[in-house]
């Protein structure tokens, strides 16, 4: 068992790896053989990698937007689109259509957050955009492409993350402030035991996207709280990372060790006078972390 320390740590350093000024800038997934952090503009249907050692931020625009993706063992790239999933062979191909489009049918839904097991299966979860009813919901997508209903009665399922074993699942409400944790299955995919990790105050940021480290910690950010936090496997605060602007989407783990922290941020529904204080918004950001994340799992299919 780890031990933690009691007192939250001191905060890093945190630099702009990239002035992206994304509208809504998500889903930071970091490619180990590229070298590359992958991630979406989920407002402009974009998809976008980013080389930290030149710079270059390549781009690629569908006609739908992207809310998610993971990166497939076989090569390319599952995306989790408006309507449903497809898949990207590589990076300049069009993306084809896989399994049931299940929210075709849905104009108030889009998939939104996801990752991949250790088993090769996807969870992502829904958003209702017009926040016209709770019935955003968790699905399992397995490698032949089914997909699972696993929990419903959402407005927005977000912040899905496994732990180094598999064991532990996190994923988010958001509009509840509450951060779930489930004791996970690897062999069958199944949930059990749903808990409240932890319970963020209102008014102070609600729980966006968050990702697991080594040490079986999870970070969340905190969007419009201006921060990104990391939690101890009992929901203990442990270290508050204040960013210089108040809509973090996401925080990934990158970079040779794993030990850069990167945190997307969104400018969408910032007026003139917020964006003037906040030059910055829709960059990636950066920081080092002691402790590194987790490396992506693959979609097995």
């Amino acid at each position: 068992m780890t031990s933690h320390p009691s007192a939250p740590a001191a905060s890093p350093a945190v630099s702009v790896a990239l002035d992206a000024r994304a509208a809504l800038g998500e889903g930071p997934r970091w490619h180990a053989a590229e070298r590359r952090l992958y991630w979406v503009d989920i407002l402009r249907n974009e998809l976008h990698r980013f080389d930290p050692e030149t710079g270059a931020d390549e781009m690629r625009a569908f006609a739908q937007p992207v809310g998610c993706f993971a990166f497939r063992a076989a090569g390319g790239l599952l995306l989790a689109m408006k309507d449903g999933l497809a898949i990207l062979a590589d990076w300049g191909s069009e993306p084809q259509p896989f399994g049931d489009q299940i929210l075709a049918d849905k104009p108030d839904l889009r998939f939104n957050d996801g990752r991949t097991d250790s088993a090769g299966r996807f969870w992502v979860g829904s958003v209702n955009m017009a926040k016209s009813a709770h019935d955003a919901a968790l699905y399992r997508v397995g490698r032949d492409g089914a997909i699972d209903l696993i929990e419903g009665g959402m407005l927005t399922c977000n912040a899905a993350a496994f732990n180094a074993s598999g064991t532990t699942f996190c994923h988010a409400n958001t509009p509840s402030h509450a951060l779930r944790a489930y004791d996970a299955d690897p062999a069958s995919g199944t949930l059990s035991n749903r808990r409240i990790l932890h319970q963020f105050e209102h008014g102070t940021g609600r729980p966006d996207g968050g990702s697991f480290d080594a040490e079986g910690c999870y970070w969340s950010a905190l969007f419009e709280g201006g921060r990104v936090v990391r939690l101890s496997p009992e929901g203990e605060l442990l270290q508050t990372v204040t960013l210089p602007v108040t809509r973090p989407t996401m925080i990934a783990f990158g970079g040779e060790d794993r030990r850069t922290a990167y945190v997307t941020t969104a400018r969408a529904g910032l007026d003139e006078t917020a964006l003037a204080r906040e030059p910055h918004a829709g960059a990636i950001f950066s920081f080092p972390v002691d402790v590194p994340g987790l490396p992506e799992a693959p979609f097995g299919g």
